[in-house]
């Protein structure tokens, strides 16, 4: 059996979780901000969460082609992710102060799956009802080979309704996390556009 050399190192994750409380605020306080499976499957502990808008991001479905989780390689699944441009509103997740790198360490696991050349993750500004925050957050890194930028809108409904793997399909990924944000008073108009056109395409017949 051959074994994957696509996989990050114990170290890597150790240090990826260092660089990154290295730039955390003055106050020590770490935030996580999500906008999508976060929300609704965090897979971390958090002591706090607020509803918060971060500039200049904005949700769109550009990065694939997936051939694990939700996908296969016979149907591909394509994954959501902030792209540049926009607003995005979410929910922060505020983490234990006495150790986060625990849980920093379940999240960088989550988002980074496979090695990477630059790490997906950043510190932003995140605008809440109590007041500014810095948050880390996933962000497209648009020289990566999985960034898909100006895809056909119906190349990616194609996908969000065909593709399915080991986690489940791509279309349940896409009502739990509009129903998620709906569930918080967060209508976005790209995902619910999708969600609708995505259902009309499971409608008109056999997957092919």
């Amino acid at each position: 059996l051959s074994t994957r050399d696509d996989l990050p190192t114990d170290a890597e994750y150790t240090q990826a979780v260092e660089d990154l409380l290295a730039g955390a605020p003055p106050s020590g306080e770490v935030w996580v901000f999500a906008y999508g499976s976060l929300i609704w499957n965090p897979d971390f502990k958090f002591v706090e969460e607020r509803l918060g808008i971060i500039s200049g991001w904005r949700r769109s479905f550009c990065i694939g082609w997936m051939r694990l989780y939700r996908g296969t390689p016979e149907r591909p699944g394509i994954m959501l992710a902030l792209e540049s441009g926009g607003s995005c509103r979410g929910v922060a997740f505020r983490l234990p102060k006495v150790d986060p790198k625990e849980n920093l360490e379940r999240v960088v696991r989550r988002e980074h799956p496979i090695k990477w050349d630059k790490l997906h993750m950043e510190w932003a500004n995140v605008r809440t009802d109590d007041g500014p925050i810095r948050a880390l957050v996933v962000v497209t890194n648009k020289s990566h080979p999985a960034y898909l930028p100006d895809l056909m809108q119906d190349v990616v409904v194609n996908s969000l309704a065909t593709a399915a793997g080991e986690r489940g399909s791509m279309a349940e990924y896409l009502r739990n996390t509009v129903e998620h944000l709906e569930s918080r008073g967060i209508h976005d108009r790209y995902l619910w556009r999708m969600q609708k056109l995505v259902a009309a395409r499971l409608e008109s017949g056999p997957i092919r």
